[in-house]
C-alpha cells in the first residue's frame, strides 16, 4: 500500500524577528537621510573652521641680570577669524601660556566671545612677567639668544571654538597655538612672525 506524503508546513517567523528587522531598515534609512542632510547643509554652508593667530609680537622690555632672572614686557595681538559666510562662532576657555626654555613667564586668558560670520575679533594683550629665576640650562639659552640677537620665546595653549550650521548642526573643536617666537634684542621687534592654530 503506497503512503501519502503529507505536506510539510512551513515554519512562522516570529513577530519579534519582524520587529527587529523594520528597526533596522529605519535606522538605515535614517542614518542615509541624516548623512543627505549634513551634505547639502555643508554645499550650502561651504563651512571653513575659525582659527586663532598671532597678529603682532613686540618686546617692550627684557632685563636678564647676573644672578640668572629674567623680567620681561611683552605685547601681543591674537587674532580670532571666522571666515564662515553664514555662521557666527563662540570662543572660550581661551587660556595661553608664555614661556622661556620650558619656564613659564605669564598666562594669557579671555572671557568668551562671539565672533560675527565672516569677521574678527583682536585680542590685545600687555603682559609683564614678575622677576623669573632662570635654572642653569635656561640661563645658557638666554646668554647665547643675546649673543645671536634672537630671543625665543614659546606661545603654547588652546581655545574651545563652536559654530552652528543651519539650524540643528552644531560643531565643536579645539583650535591649539604651539608657536615659537623670536624677537631682536637691539630692536625689540618680532623676527618672521608666524604663528596660527591647529584644529583637533
Amino acid at each position: 500500500m503506497a503512503r501519502k506524503l503529507m505536506p510539510r508546513q512551513g515554519t512562522r517567523t516570529h513577530p519579534l524577528i519582524w520587529i527587529l528587522a523594520i528597526i533596522g531598515v529605519l535606522l538605515a534609512v535614517a542614518v542615509i537621510l541624516t548623512g543627505i542632510f549634513i551634505f547639502v547643509v555643508y554645499l550650502i554652508y561651504q563651512p571653513r573652521l575659525p582659527y586663532i593667530k598671532v597678529a603682532y609680537a613686540h618686546l617692550n622690555k627684557l632685563v636678564y641680570d647676573q644672578s640668572g632672572s629674567l623680567d620681561t614686557e611683552m605685547a601681543i595681538t591674537i587674532v580670532a577669524e571666522n571666515d564662515n559666510t553664514r555662521a557666527n562662532a563662540t570662543i572660550s576657555d581661551l587660556d595661553f601660556f608664555i614661556k622661556f626654555h620650558g619656564i613659564e613667564l605669564a598666562e594669557l586668558i579671555a572671557d568668551p566671545f562671539e565672533i560675527e560670520k565672516n569677521h574678527s575679533v583682536e585680542l590685545k594683550y600687555v603682559v609683564p612677567s614678575a622677576m623669573v629665576p632662570l635654572d642653569e640650562s635656561a640661563m645658557a639659552s638666554m646668554d647665547a639668544a643675546l649673543r645671536q640677537d634672537r630671543v625665543p620665546f614659546d606661545l603654547l595653549g588652546s581655545a574651545k571654538m563652536r559654530w552652528r550650521v543651519g539650524i540643528f548642526l552644531s560643531v565643536k573643536f579645539w583650535a591649539h597655538l604651539s608657536c615659537r617666537i623670536e624677537f631682536s634684542y637691539a630692536n625689540m621687534s618680532s623676527l618672521g612672525l608666524d604663528c596660527s592654530s591647529k584644529t583637533h
